[in-house]
């Protein structure tokens, strides 16, 4: 208005065909030019999705990146060796996981273990077990299941999902009891079959899941029988006869029994008795390519409906992580004063590493420094392996160094740092890692640090930096039962 009033009183035409662009669009568009030119975005004070150890790429909170806007990445130059002592840190934008979030409100509070119609004897299993309302998880599975279809239920670690599987599987079991009419049936029919299966990925697991599902057994006098596996099948067998008259559930890691199972047949299921057929039910945090043909193999996947919850393979928000480039030969320095500067009331460690032999040559160093240690790896016999984890999570031991094992659904609960001395091999293992820090139940929310030393790793930190300035779910992830897997898996 100033300019067209001074072409006024100097007697000038205005210019034809002038566009006026708004004073907040214009604002915008100087600010993606900055960011293009590599410039640092206008800032506002404060609180940081993403810091980094250069000002200008850290990223505030409140500022989004686009759908198909390339933000300028931290670890973009991370491939040069001249990057190294570099890093960036993913701030906690919430306090507590996402599984223990309330419902939207326009669903209330959401329905408790009673209202949704558990049997009474799992809520007093509950009650012992000191559980309170359910989780996001919890509560989109549990009715689900409870009305008998098979589902793939995918779920962020850390989150529940071991009740989500086992309260629907024990109250179908005491809702619809089965066995013989006379003495004279049970007599010819011997020992009750087990009507329930639970196999699990390790020893370890099967372990922690057996004790939890005790406990909500316990008050409905329901009888589980834990199975171990790895060894001859004569073994298995002699395990299965062994099993205690009654026992309602098998439980354990031998997937062997699953060419046994009848999973196309048996009693009527919910439907009624026109449709007879076993509920499957497949639960993770992810899930392998491929998973459909090898399910195929034993029941009909086009059966199976897919849960998953909103978190579902994003990075967890309520947890600090930290990525730090290195060279090799400065990893041990660096993880010997991170555990010396930690307090005494820190927490529990699990110190990640990708080979058996890095957990041994780890633990001998550790064992020259006075640090008192647990190990935890594959090739470990079962007798060796069986009371580690048990004395970690008792808190005997505070640090633990592992492999993979330990990443996969065990309760660490006490765990407040994950060191991956060994950055992952894919963005799964990743997410199974920082998942045993800030689950539900922990003290707090714990924090992560991932030591990147070869150019590999800086591919994976790459898409993980992008993910976490686009607020999205890590690239890569399927939770869908029905396609098929990537060519070449």
């Amino acid at each position: 208005r100033r300019q067209a009033a001074t072409r006024a009183a100097a007697g000038a035409q205005p210019p034809e065909n002038v566009v006026r662009v708004p004073w907040a669009l214009r604002l915008r568009l100087q600010r993606g030019a900055r960011r293009r030119q590599g410039q640092a975005a206008v800032a506002r004070p404060g609180k940081l999705l993403l810091r980094s150890r250069r000002p200008e790429l850290s990223q505030p909170r409140w500022q989004t990146v686009g759908r198909w806007e390339r933000p300028q990445l931290v670890s973009a130059g991370w491939k040069h060796r001249k990057a190294c002592g570099d890093y960036f840190q993913l701030e906690p934008s919430q306090e507590a996981a996402p599984a223990l979030q309330a419902p939207p409100p326009e669903a209330g509070q959401g329905p408790s273990f009673a209202e949704m119609g558990l049997q009474p004897s799992l809520l007093a299993g509950l009650e012992g077990l000191s559980v309170g309302r359910p989780t996001a998880v919890q509560r989109l599975a549990i009715p689900a299941l409870r009305r008998g279809r098979s589902a793939l239920c995918a779920a962020e670690t850390g989150s529940g999902k071991t009740l989500a599987y086992l309260l629907p599987l024990l109250d179908g079991l005491l809702s619809r009891p089965e066995g013989p009419a006379t003495e004279e049936e049970a007599a010819a029919a011997g020992p009750a079959s087990p009507r329930g299966l639970v196999v699990l990925p390790s020893r370890e697991l099967a372990a922690q899941v057996a004790a939890v599902a005790a406990a909500l057994c316990r008050p409905a006098g329901l009888q589980v029988r834990g199975l171990t596996g790895g060894g001859a099948a004569g073994g298995l067998r002699r395990q299965l006869r062994a099993a205690p008259p009654g026992a309602a559930v098998l439980l354990g890691t031998p997937g062997a029994i699953l060419a046994h199972a009848p999973l196309a047949a048996g009693a009527p299921g919910p439907a009624g008795p026109g449709e007879a057929r076993t509920q499957v039910v497949v639960v993770g945090a992810t899930f392998p390519a491929g998973l459909s043909q090898t399910l195929g193999k034993f029941t009909d996947v086009g059966r199976f409906v897919t849960l998953t919850t909103q978190s579902l393979h994003r990075l967890p928000p309520h947890v600090q992580q930290k990525f730090v480039r290195l060279k090799g030969r400065d990893k041990l320095p660096e993880l010997l004063q991170l555990l010396k500067e930690r307090p005494a009331s820190g927490g529990a460690v699990l110190i990640f590493c990708n080979s058996a032999s890095t957990v041994n040559w780890l633990g001998y160093i550790l064992d020259d420094h006075k640090i008192k240690h647990l190990r935890l790896q594959g090739q470990m016999s079962a007798a060796a392996r069986a009371g580690i984890f048990a004395s970690f999570q008792k808190g005997d031991v505070s640090v633990l160094i592992c492999t993979d094992l330990a990443s996969r659904g065990l309760d660490t609960s006490s765990v407040q740092l994950v060191v991956n001395y060994d950055f992952p091999d894919t963005l799964q293992d990743y997410l199974h890692r920082v998942g045993r820090v800030g689950r539900v139940g922990s003290k707090a929310p714990g924090a992560v640090v991932s030591f990147v030393t070869h150019r590999w790793d800086v591919d994976l930190v790459r898409k993980i930096e992008t993910a976490a300035r686009k607020r999205t779910g890590l690239p890569g992830m399927d939770s869908s039962i029905n396609n098929p897997p990537p060519k070449g898996a």
